[in-house]
């Protein structure tokens, strides 16, 4: 939907953040950069319905959220609604809610990854996602839009909606964009794997999150 007279443009990156990574910061200031927004919204998932339970609490995973984000030059909230929420955490339900708190005349991005693009059909209600937000994916060089990559709903679905960052920018919802430039690819699993190892994954996660990490003796069993 293109709508005139877009006031606001609000980035959105939703996970787990089991721990927050390099790999989530990167992907955040990929579309920083790109996009512009005026506000970059991170939502830490309360209860993700499809993972299993949360290593570290939901403080610990906000206050690494901050130790993260905190020297990042670009407007940072750490948005905690999926945490309040006691049922299944759905992204649809998400961007119902953003949708009505900041009504028709704000550009609404969702970002995501390759990994969840080539899940993203698994996802509950994951076509209405577009009625509500645009889907930005980055990937690394190589990767594209098609049946060897992606489901063919997800491919079809993503290439008819593209667009260029200039019309998602000035537009509400319901576009694509595939970023293939971004080459950092971080797994949450080999990070905790490595903590539990004894070692620090110092190249995979931000200092001051590795920080907390220690401080508060996270991920040792």
């Amino acid at each position: 939907m293109t709508l005139r007279g877009i006031e606001t443009c609000i980035a959105l990156l939703g996970g787990s953040f089991d721990p927050v990574h390099q790999g989530h910061v990167a992907l955040a200031r990929h579309f920083f950069q790109l996009l512009a927004p005026d506000e970059v919204r991170i939502i830490p998932a309360g209860n993700p319905w499809q993972k299993g339970n949360l290593q570290a609490s939901a403080e610990d995973r906000v206050a690494m959220l901050r130790c993260a984000f905190d020297t990042q030059l670009m407007p940072v909230l750490i948005d905690r609604q999926e945490i309040q929420r006691h049922t299944a955490t759905y992204t649809i339900d998400t961007l119902k809610a953003i949708r009505a708190e900041v009504g028709p005349a704000t550009s609404i991005v969702f970002m995501i990854g390759a990994d969840q693009l080539q899940h993203l059909d698994s996802w509950h209600e994951w076509q209405q996602l577009f009625d509500y937000a645009h889907i930005c994916a980055a990937s690394r060089p190589g990767f594209s839009i098609d049946a060897q990559h992606v489901p063919q709903q997800v491919s079809f679905e993503f290439s008819q909606r593209a667009a260029t960052p200039e019309k998602i920018r000035n537009t509400a919802f319901g576009l694509t964009y595939l970023a293939t430039d971004l080459s950092v690819e971080v797994s949450a699993t080999e990070i905790r794997t490595a903590l539990q190892r004894g070692d620090k994954p110092e190249l995979l996660v931000p200092p001051a999150v590795l920080d907390y990490i220690e401080l508060h003796h996270l991920y040792r069993n």
